[in-house]
């Protein structure tokens, strides 16, 4: 099958880029969902604005449409990311390099063009933005699966050689800012995890001393006692950005306030990523593998999650070899082609590390889709409901493809083995 034309259209996200850094300064003031302060990452016009994507669309020589989405994640242009991802700057770019490699090329094997993907350099020498490689990646994997006649998650078993497992995989939900009526909605819903719950600055959001996280974790387990069923036991999982490490410079009072979280979890499992940033990959590295460590000693009342700093398949396999969390967050505009995330999910599988595909709020329902193939040929440990910070649409997004690629496999499967019945009974 053949790649005939490229269409490029702009788009918008599922939410909004915000600047991190100005965020965890805290000079700011809250005017109803913006913030009113300056911004401190170059490319910001505005600490909050709103995120930007672009669709490509591969048109096959047999008039099969493919697509996908290139987009960024909410915190672009920091912790060793890729610049701001505007769309009216980058769909140039886009559209001349899927047409000047892509058109004309049959498509046999998606890796094999995913890593050409990878492999290209603009001509002053820079790669593809990550957000751009993550959009086209996703429309060769449609491509693969319309040739082939078959859905994505089984082209991506096959060309990674694992099995294909009909399960669902965990899916996490995250709050945004609401993080306690949206609580009620994950709950409903019986989502696996929940709720990420954006404690994104030490003295509004967490407490000087840790407090008002502490209190959080206290009503999150009172509240699914109370809305959910008897059966229901979801894990908890919430992103700390680094400040904890802010508010416990010291290494035994940091392991201390994390056992008392755990216990205050219970009987849920405790997740807390991104715990602290060292501001560079080699101290987070180190500082994250002893934190594990001794989480480990300590019979893992908690388990973290990496995040900042561990952000391409390279960074991956660093942190996995050095055993620095119990989970790493793939996330996945970050890493480029999902070719990329797919193997760092095997990585981590092989090294037995716990992979959490990942993502950002600030995706779209594309790329969310593609993902859920992604999820289900590689089996990472959970993978985020996405994308928005409303719940319920990347809830559905996600549930929802995951449940029509199972039902559409495991009817494959009834009638693979109907016609193997009926050729060995004899009958036509």
């Amino acid at each position: 099958m053949i790649i005939s034309d490229v269409v490029v259209s702009p788009g918008v996200t599922g939410f909004y880029f915000d600047d991190q850094a100005a965020i965890k300064k805290g000079e700011w003031v809250e005017d109803g969902f913006t913030y009113r302060g300056d911004p401190c990452t170059k490319g910001f016009h505005s600490i909050r604005q709103a995120g930007e994507s672009i669709s490509i669309q591969l048109i096959l020589e047999d008039g099969q449409t493919a697509w996908g989405d290139c987009a960024a994640v909410q915190y672009s242009g920091c912790g060793g990311r890729d610049p701001l991802f505007l769309a009216k700057e980058y769909i140039p770019i886009v559209e001349d390099v899927a047409r000047r490699h892509f058109i004309g090329e049959t498509v046999t094997s998606f890796r094999s063009l995913s890593q050409r993907l990878e492999e290209l350099r603009l001509e002053d020498g820079r790669r593809l933005h990550t957000a751009s490689r993550y959009g086209i990646s996703q429309a060769l994997l449609d491509a693969a699966a319309k040739a082939s006649h078959c859905t994505m998650a089984e082209v991506a078993a096959k060309e990674f050689r694992v099995p294909l497992i009909n399960e669902p995989v965990p899916i996490f939900t995250q709050s945004g800012d609401d993080r306690y009526i949206h609580v009620d909605r994950m709950i409903l819903k019986r989502a696996d995890v929940l709720p990420h719950g954006l404690f994104n600055n030490l003295d509004r959001r967490v407490g000087s001393q840790g407090e008002k996280l502490l209190q959080y974790v206290r009503w999150l387990r009172q509240r699914v006692e109370f809305l959910g069923e008897p059966s229901y036991c979801p894990v908890f999982h919430i992103d700390v950005y680094g400040t904890l490490g802010d508010g416990f410079p010291d290494m035994t009072a940091l392991l201390d306030y994390l056992e008392r979280l755990g216990e205050a979890a219970r009987p849920h499992m405790l997740r807390i990523e991104g715990p602290i940033d060292r501001g560079n990959r080699a101290a987070q590295i180190d500082t994250m593998a002893a934190l594990t460590a001794e989480l480990d000693r300590r019979g893992r009342p908690v388990e973290i999650v990496a995040d900042e700093w561990c952000n391409t398949l390279a960074d991956i396999q660093m942190f996995a070899r050095a055993r620095a969390g119990h989970l790493l967050q793939i996330k996945t505009p970050d890493l480029g082609s999902i070719d990329n995330s797919m193997a760092a999910v095997l990585f981590c599988r092989e090294h037995d590390m716990g992979a959490y595909l990942g993502g950002t709020c600030n995706e779209t329902d594309r790329s969310a889709q593609v993902c859920v193939h992604a999820a289900l040929a590689t089996r990472p440990c959970q993978m985020l409901a996405k994308p928005g910070m409303g719940v319920d649409e990347g809830f559905t997004i996600v549930y929802n493809e995951m449940q029509r690629v199972m039902a559409y496999l495991k009817r494959k499967e009834e009638r693979r083995a109907h016609h193997q019945h009926d050729t060995h009974s004899g009958c036509s």
